[in-house]
């Protein structure tokens, strides 16, 4: 098998992907090595496995504050995403075909809503200002009386900013409509409950909290029944065929758990890393730019431009840090503006050089200091190429 010879860079990725902690992959080893029965199964063997699932939707429940019967464990935050935007739109097909959303979604919520589009449901994407946070008011003018459901992500997956979203789901309430919010980048970061946010609907991704790739949840407030995107046997009460992912389900529950206990301790501590990279960036470019709100965005995240620079430039300038251009979900290695950016009015020559830092649980105070210089000198040396 070929592998990369050279050493590991520093990782401030974290908002792309986090590392599997290692209480996570203890907690799955023995369901890779050992406990393998299917849980529809009778015997003993499936009811161990049973068990565990349980185990973990009690957790994963308890980490949003709701009741494991409202958990429905999936593949990811975007089967979670397409579950609850398909399945609200079509279960209330007869009462309407509007939805509205944001122009800084993540693509697992536009692009579900542009694919709604071609099946007859109308769209409205409302704008956000300069920090990227949208303004309720707003949301809730876009609302008609063909409304069905509003889907606005807690916090942007780019530049950190959280929206409000409980206000805007109290607005939908009113008004009888249904409401969701993609948690992917803020569960574990900062609190996030069902009745906190007074959603009808929340989406997490397992990866995204130092979990296994291939799992998440779709929580539902109780009650609320959506048709089903798959079809086949009744697995997961009959809300989701195929026989359940037993090895990642145990360990998401494992980290939903440690997320939740971790959560006061993280969020100071994710802060002031964060704070110390911006402020020596800040320090060694003056006239660089940090996007998002300054106050209402995630602990751990910075997103820095400098201007007349790619961050394509950049990257190539810093192997041995690993950061983001924009968003490594858009995979474009930094040459073009992001939705994100274009929405929040961020002039081209600072959005072209624009890179995401995020920091988290295993990041040290030497990671920062180590990788604050290295990008430093990486902007030196792109600026310089660009003079020569």
């Amino acid at each position: 098998m070929d592998t990369i010879s050279q050493a590991d860079p520093i990782y401030l990725d974290y908002n792309a992907t986090t590392p599997i902690d290692p209480r996570v992959a203890d907690a799955m080893i023995p369901y890779l090595r050992e406990h393998f029965g299917n849980p529809s199964s009778s015997h003993v063997l499936g009811q161990r496995t049973r068990a565990a699932v349980e185990i973990a939707r009690r957790q994963a429940a308890s980490f949003l504050g709701t009741e494991p019967a409202n958990i429905i464990f999936t593949s990811g935050g975007t089967e979670a995403n397409n579950h609850a935007i398909i399945g609200a739109a079509l279960a209330n097909r007869d009462r309407g075909n509007h939805i509205v959303t944001t122009v800084v979604e993540h693509p697992a919520v536009s692009e579900v809503c542009r694919h709604l589009e071609s099946r007859g449901f109308t769209t409205t994407y409302v704008p956000v200002d300069e920090y990227c946070r949208v303004d309720p008011d707003q949301v809730a003018a876009a609302f008609t009386d063909q409304t069905v459901l509003v889907s606005v992500m807690h916090a942007n997956n780019e530049v950190g900013t959280l929206q409000p979203v409980a206000e805007i789901a109290a607005m939908a309430r009113a008004r009888g409509i249904l409401s969701h919010s993609d948690c992917a980048q803020s569960a574990g970061k900062v609190p996030v409950t069902l009745d906190g946010l007074g959603v009808d609907m929340i989406s997490v991704a397992g990866h995204k909290i130092y979990g296994p790739k291939g799992v998440g949840m779709l929580c539902l407030r109780r009650g609320l029944e959506l048709p089903n995107l798959m079809f086949g046997a009744g697995h997961e009460s009959g809300r989701r065929a195929g026989t359940e992912n037993i090895l990642e389900i145990v360990g998401f529950g494992v980290a939903c758990e440690l997320a939740a206990a971790d959560l006061d301790h993280e969020v100071p501590h994710l802060t002031a890393l964060r704070d110390r990279l911006e402020s020596e960036l800040l320090r060694a470019f003056p006239e660089g730019r940090v996007n998002g709100h300054p106050e209402l965005r995630l602990p751990n995240t910075l997103s820095f431009s400098v201007p007349d620079l790619t961050a394509a430039a950049i990257i190539r300038n810093l192997p041995q840090v690993a950061v983001s251009a924009g968003a490594a979900c858009h995979g474009d290695g930094g040459v073009t503006i992001s939705h994100v950016l274009a929405a929040m009015g961020v002039p081209e020559k600072m959005a072209l050089g624009t890179i995401r830092i995020s920091v988290g649980r295993m990041t040290t105070d030497q990671d920062v200091d180590d990788g604050a210089a290295a990008v430093v000198q990486a902007i030196k040396a792109a600026k310089q190429e660009k003079a020569c």
